[in-house]
């Protein structure tokens, strides 16, 4: 991949959408969405659109889309790059760090990535007279110290997307064989990988007829768990903060502020001039933070006797 150098202003081109590249990652949400057009329509489109040399997009589908609708002018800069899998790689590589993509949202990027892996595989065996198709390998006088074998498919999409490799092998799994309302229940996140695995082999031995009602149940199943954790989660929480409380009032009126007390303390932790002023502004902060409490306190009461 290079930056030609070259660029247009969508007054000059007009650029082209290619499915492949325009659907290879998840489509933004309407809030994100939203944010980008109230962006572009405040500061125009000052992030160039990227296109390949035949100048398709192959990064900016969005504001592209945008500024389209809007009649704002934006520009385009040309990127020359090996084939169309190193264009959708440096696709992918720059979007993640602006996007939060998950396993499941990774792997289906990985599968859309499959044949143009395989494809580069089979030109660089067909290259090397790997798959004896090459005229060096008919005639036998082709010299491969190093031969080139086959690729394995699976790790080379894991490591395209940034996923593990058994991962992969587990979104490969549920993409062939998972029922659709477990690939839904991916879509909408309410299911991780592991779980969409477990409910695709779980149904997988199951009259055809009868996966979809059991794995819809499964997945109900894994929804209720997951809200019970959450509740669980927010229990915790909420104990936590309780306790908080109790133990910072204990202790609170447990001190003594007397001038004596006052003295053991720094004695006995050995305060300097410096320390002892921190100490001082700490107290003083956690007197407001007491006020805070008393106040708030004292607005509850008043609500419960309402």
């Amino acid at each position: 991949m290079r930056n030609t150098g070259i660029e247009y202003s969508s007054d000059e081109r007009k650029p082209v959408v290619l499915p492949e590249l325009a659907e290879l990652l998840p489509p933004l949400s309407e809030e994100q969405l939203g944010a980008l057009e109230k962006d572009i329509l405040t500061n125009g489109c000052y992030s160039p659109i990227i296109v390949n040399e035949d100048l398709a997009i192959v990064d900016g589908h969005n504001r592209q889309r945008l500024c389209e609708q809007h009649g704002i002018l934006y520009r385009m800069v040309v990127f020359a790059f090996e084939d169309m899998l190193e264009t959708k790689q440096w696709a992918l590589d720059t979007q993640k760090g602006r996007r939060n993509l998950d396993k499941w949202e990774l792997g289906k990027i990985a599968l859309k990535l499959k044949p143009d892996v395989e494809a580069r595989a089979q030109a660089n065996m067909s290259a090397g007279g790997g798959d004896q198709k090459s005229e060096d390998a008919k005639s036998g006088s082709a010299i491969l110290p190093n031969p080139i074998s086959p690729v394995d498919t699976r790790k080379e999409l894991a490591e395209k997307v940034g996923i593990g490799e058994r991962t992969m092998g587990k979104v490969m799994q549920i993409d062939e064989h998972a029922p659709d309302v477990v690939k839904e229940a991916l879509d909408k996140k309410e299911l991780s990988v592991n779980q969409g695995y477990n409910i695709t082999k779980q149904v997988q031995e199951l009259p055809e007829e009868e996966r979809n009602e059991a794995a819809a149940i499964a997945v109900e199943v894994e929804k209720a768990k997951k809200e019970l954790r959450e509740k669980d989660a927010e229990t915790d929480r909420r104990t936590k903060i309780a306790r908080q409380f109790t133990k910072a009032f204990e202790l609170a009126v447990q001190l003594e502020a007397t001038e004596e007390n006052i003295k053991i303390w720094i004695r006995c932790a050995r305060m300097v001039p410096g320390e002892i002023e921190e100490s001082a502004d700490e107290a003083e902060q956690l007197s407001s933070v007491f006020a805070e409490i008393a106040g708030l306190l004292r607005e509850q009461a008043k609500e419960a006797g309402a």
